[in-house]
């Protein structure tokens, strides 16, 4: 294996893997290191493995509201264990498929714990503790992040866990309490409540899903109160007593103390950086708030070491991260990407509903101080939406009232995190909410609800 690369990339992450790619294809040669798995926790701990748990609970839902079409099935089961397996698998296919592009790309894989000691210097310690150094012209750190812990909510593995452990539980839990209701909190809340878990969701801020517009919140607790799942917002998890069969949880609310019982607790609070034991401090990187300091192309403080992904400021998301590898490898072989505008960066999340969003909130709009025309179109009046079965949720955007610019759109419903997209591209080439309006969109889709919400603002909505 080479010890000398144009590049190397510390984790293989979305971030690190796909800035490897780009770099190949830019003609360096590239050496990638990763201490676990190809991919990185994305493939194979987060955003991939967690889809195919969602789907098995989508599947299972639909069986068990089979009659609502029409259909008549007998008695329908989980097998967790085959549940888990599945996930599992597709995991390790999408982590077989990031060696195969390492192949296709020439790229080298080095399996090791990646640490910077030098400009262009790279000591990497294998499994057996044997230290190699690798010398490279540059260097991209991509090395994530994992579950945060909160003090008072220690993970154990077994009775308090993170998203990896409830991920591959060897059992269904009869009771949960999900600590957190961003992202990860509602699709593991979602996901086990489907399989038939009794779940309790604790948020520590007046809403669940606290980043999205507040109308989406709303409906999101509407939605999961009507499929049985608990909600306590403005209430924070003081202790956890581990010592019994069950968890006691003591939460603290706005009306007093309660202690709740459950089998597992997940702790499902955000995320902490991988920052430990990389060469950060010994080589004096810029550090702010537990996140590389970088400029617009991901250059660190220090000349010829780079960082992308969930390591420096900005949402922590693979596609943000894989964007950032993208610009950093293409400004490094002498091109002239745009910075990335993290103004237009899509969140999708995956319970169900799911809900999808980009741009500003409505109160963020009116807290600019802008004039702004908002239209809303529930699915309820959408014929797809009713063929469906999947009434729940609406479209909501905002369009500047002077210029007609898109300033942001906030879904929940069905399949919305397909068609976000939409909405970024718009934004992306300015188009306006007229020009939504005007390009005709297909019948009967869910998607014609962004263009029913535009004429919804515009008062020229057809089906309201």
């Amino acid at each position: 294996m080479a010890s000398k690369y144009d590049l190397v990339v510390v984790g293989s992450g979305p971030g690190g893997y796909v800035a490897a790619i780009r770099a190949s294809q830019l003609g360096m040669k590239v050496g990638v290191i990763e201490r676990e798995s190809l991919g990185g926790i994305c493939l194979n701990w987060g955003c991939i493995p967690t889809k195919a748990l969602l789907k098995s609970a989508s599947v299972f839902e639909y069986i068990n509201h089979a009659a609502d079409y029409g259909i008549t099935v007998g008695d329908a089961s989980v097998d967790f264990g085959a549940v888990i397996k599945r996930s599992r698998g597709v995991a390790d296919g999408m982590s077989k498929g990031i060696q195969f592009l390492f192949r296709k790309n020439k790229i080298d894989a080095i399996m090791g714990t990646g640490k910077v000691t030098g400009k262009g210097k790279v000591e990497v310690t294998n499994a057996d503790g044997k230290k190699e150094t690798i010398e490279a012209t540059n260097i991209i750190l991509a090395t994530g992040a994992r579950s945060r812990e909160l003090p008072n909510l220690p993970i154990d593995g077994k009775k308090i866990i993170g998203y990896r452990q409830a991920m591959s539980l060897e059992k269904l839990p009869e009771s949960m309490v999900v600590v957190g209701s961003g992202a990860i909190g509602v699709e593991f809340a979602y996901f086990y409540n489907s399989m038939g878990t009794k779940v309790t969701v604790v948020e520590y801020l007046p809403n669940i899903v606290p980043v999205e517009d507040e109308e989406v919140s709303r409906q999101l607790a509407k939605s999961f109160k009507k499929s049985g799942i608990d909600i306590m917002t403005d209430s924070s998890v003081e202790s956890v007593d581990t010592s019994g069969k069950l968890c006691k949880v003591k939460v603290k609310t706005a009306k007093g103390e309660q202690t709740l019982e459950a089998e597992i607790v997940l702790s499902a609070v955000g995320i902490q950086t991988n920052l430990e034991n990389i060469g950060i401090e010994e080589l004096g990187i810029k550090v702010d708030k537990g996140r590389v300091v970088v400029d617009d192309f991901y250059k660190t403080s220090v000349d010829g070491i780079y960082a992308i992904g969930d390591i420096v400021p900005g949402p922590a998301l693979a596609h943000v991260a894989s964007a950032e590898g993208i610009i950093c490898v293409e400004k490094l072989a002498g091109h002239h990407p745009e910075p990335l505008n993290y103004g237009n960066i899509p969140g999708c999340t995956y319970c169900s509903p799911e809900i999808a969003s980009v741009g500003l909130t409505e109160k963020a709009a009116r807290e600019q101080g802008l004039d702004i025309k908002v239209g809303k179109f529930p699915f309820s009046a959408s014929g797809k939406a009713s063929a469906g079965g999947v009434k729940d949720g609406f479209v909501k955007v905002i369009f500047d009232a002077k210029y007609g610019e898109f300033l942001g759109a906030h879904m929940i419903g069905a399949n919305v995190t397909e068609m976000i997209a939409e909405v970024v591209v718009s934004r992306k080439l300015e188009t306006t909410g007229h020009e939504i309006i005007k390009s005709v969109h297909p019948h009967p889709t869910m998607s014609e609800a962004i263009m029913e919400a535009a004429a919804a603002a515009y008062d020229e909505v057809i089906h309201l």
